[in-house]
């Protein structure tokens, strides 16, 4: 009898002590597009900068990427499917949510996109999309965190052009209006794409060359990053968590 008494108490111990750790971790989510969203591995050298950052961290924090390709911050939660159906993307998020877990909120490169009504949005209407996502997570007891798109390659004259229009600074304006952390990723990307030059920042995004057997006809892409611009861009959205003091930067494994 006392070692079945022993063996319950164990048991119990035991649960006790995982359902301890698992209040322990803290989760990130992301929510965005391409530029961020996990690939398989057909899309490869493509990589989103979201998968790389989960390799940053130890094992008390989970990255949850939930980017997707082509969402914006109006179809990611409202997308219409192939078959015409509504999807909330956000839905599952919101129901999982936990005190104290973070939402990363990155989108812009897909609202420009006005000519396409179920994805493009208007100044106006991604603020209060921004707001929508800020007020769900804080709900939940969550902590949001603002996040500006990462630049395109484009340069003029040896200068790189930014290409996201007002939406960044709408970002920047509703950080400062609702007092939401921000990580200027546009600002941080911009630097960065810069200290390489118009040639060598090749080397960030998704060129390669013809015969490459997921592109067998080449690629030249200035959106989406290869892995090695995944990486560096992963390492100023951790220099962005230090930046702002937030508890996880205790977590992250890269100094």
């Amino acid at each position: 009898m006392k070692k079945i008494s022993t063996l319950i108490s164990g048991c119990v111990m035991a649960i006790f002590l995982l359902a301890l750790q698992r209040e322990q971790i803290r989760t990130i989510y992301i929510i965005g597009d391409s530029t961020a969203a996990n690939k398989d591995s057909r899309s490869f050298p493509e990589t989103g900068w979201g998968m790389a950052l989960a390799k940053m961290f130890n094992q008390q924090v989970k990255v949850d990427n939930r980017a997707l390709n082509g969402r914006s911050s109006k179809s990611f939660k409202h997308d219409v499917s192939k078959d015409g159906s509504f999807v909330n993307h956000w839905e599952p998020i919101f129901e999982n949510l936990r005190r104290g877990d973070y939402v990363f909120i990155q989108f812009g490169h897909n609202d420009e996109k006005v000519d396409k009504p179920n994805v493009g949005t208007s100044l106006e209407e991604f603020e209060q999309n921004l707001i929508f996502y800020i007020n769900q997570t804080r709900e939940k007891g969550g902590i949001p965190i603002l996040l500006t798109p990462i630049a395109r390659r484009k340069f003029e004259n040896d200068v790189l052009v930014k290409t996201h229009g007002a939406y960044p600074a709408i970002i920047r304006k509703v950080a400062r209006d609702r007092q939401i952390a921000c990580i200027d990723m546009e600002d941080k990307t911009t630097k960065l794409v810069m200290s390489y030059g118009e040639e060598d920042s090749k080397k960030l995004f998704l060129h390669v060359d013809s015969a490459d057997k997921n592109y067998p006809q080449g690629k030249k892409d200035d959106t989406h990053l290869n892995t090695f611009g995944a990486d560096e861009v992963a390492k100023l959205v951790a220099e962005g968590i230090r930046e702002l003091k937030l508890p996880i930067q205790n977590n992250l494994i890269l100094k």
